[in-house]
């Protein structure tokens, strides 16, 4: 089993881009189930939980994962402001409609990790979006409307910081150091999320796959600025009607554990999972991750 490979252009004020997501299981299915990555990842992070979808869905679903513009195969911006959550909840009305033309959306449900959840906290929470159909199922990845100022500042340290490298291992080996809060993975599975983290650079060698300049509304954010963007993020949550799932690494610096609890009393009040072992944020591979994460959307 593979994806294939799409592309939907995007109005922007400075004449469109077009952004790229990967489709898995029936491109004709009305049950569209869509994934959407963090910060610096790319669509290719749910690999093992679409491939799960598809079987455990007897092949009756399309599974999404766009990889978010400056990411992966999608264009990059040309003003690096732009790259923020407004934004982004566009695109995913573009590729939406391109989807429902392709073949009528009937039921819709949505994965994010850590920045892929706020998105869908947008798309979710802003009834006026011209969706082809209302998210029914929301799962966010270790994300909620409040997110810890440290966190925050762990990311800095390290965003937009692309490198260089000679070989995909060394590349695979300089994220691990990034990303232990991850949780356990074996050399293998952690090669095999790495490969399509990198592209390869005309003078030989390898970098990071993203624009470094997705960076630059992260450096512009400051603590004020955070804690004010909060309340809008939480009126989103709060005007979800979807059924949702919220997942948390039991060790998450980013989700803490009162605005999970909070989110579970409030809004669409969120079931909530913990995994052990885990940090920001869990990767969706680990069987039981899969497991929760599939009973969960293919629950009749």
């Amino acid at each position: 089993m593979a994806p294939t490979l799409n592309y939907v252009p995007c109005p922007d004020a400075d004449g469109g881009h077009r952004m790229a997501y990967w489709s898995w299981g029936d491109a004709a299915a009305p049950r569209v189930v869509v994934c959407v990555h963090g910060l610096s990842r790319q669509g290719r992070d749910f690999d093992t939980l679409a491939q799960a979808l598809v079987q455990r869905g007897g092949g009756a679903l399309r599974v999404v994962c766009p990889d978010v513009m400056g990411r992966g195969r999608s264009e990059w911006l040309r003003d690096p402001h732009r790259y923020q959550l407004p934004t982004y909840a566009a695109d995913m009305v573009a590729m939406l409609s391109q989807l429902h033309h392709d073949a009528p959306v009937r039921e819709l449900a949505w994965v994010g990790t850590s920045m892929g959840g706020l998105i869908g906290m947008a798309v979710a929470g802003t009834p006026s979006l011209p969706l082809p159909a209302p998210v029914s199922r929301l799962v966010l990845n270790d994300v909620g409307p409040a997110i810890e100022w440290q966190a925050i500042q762990r990311i800095g340290t390290y965003i937009g910081r692309t490198g260089r490298f000679a070989t995909v291992q060394q590349a695979a080996d300089a994220m691990w150091q990034i990303s232990t809060g991850f949780g356990p993975h074996t050399p293998e599975q952690w090669l095999a999320l790495s490969e399509p983290m990198v592209r390869p650079v005309p003078e030989g060698g390898y970098t990071l796959h993203y624009d470094p300049a997705i960076a630059v509304p992260l450096r512009d954010l400051t603590e004020e600025g955070a804690a004010k963007g909060q309340a809008a993020v939480w009126a989103l949550y709060d005007a979800i009607t979807a059924r949702t799932l919220l997942l948390r690494g039991a060790d998450s610096d980013l989700l803490s554990r009162d605005t999970a609890r909070a989110m579970t009393q409030r809004g669409p009040r969120a079931a909530l999972v913990e995994f052990a072992g885990v940090g920001h944020a869990p990767t969706l591979l680990a069987p039981d991750q899969v497991d929760v994460v599939a009973s969960f959307l293919l629950r009749p």
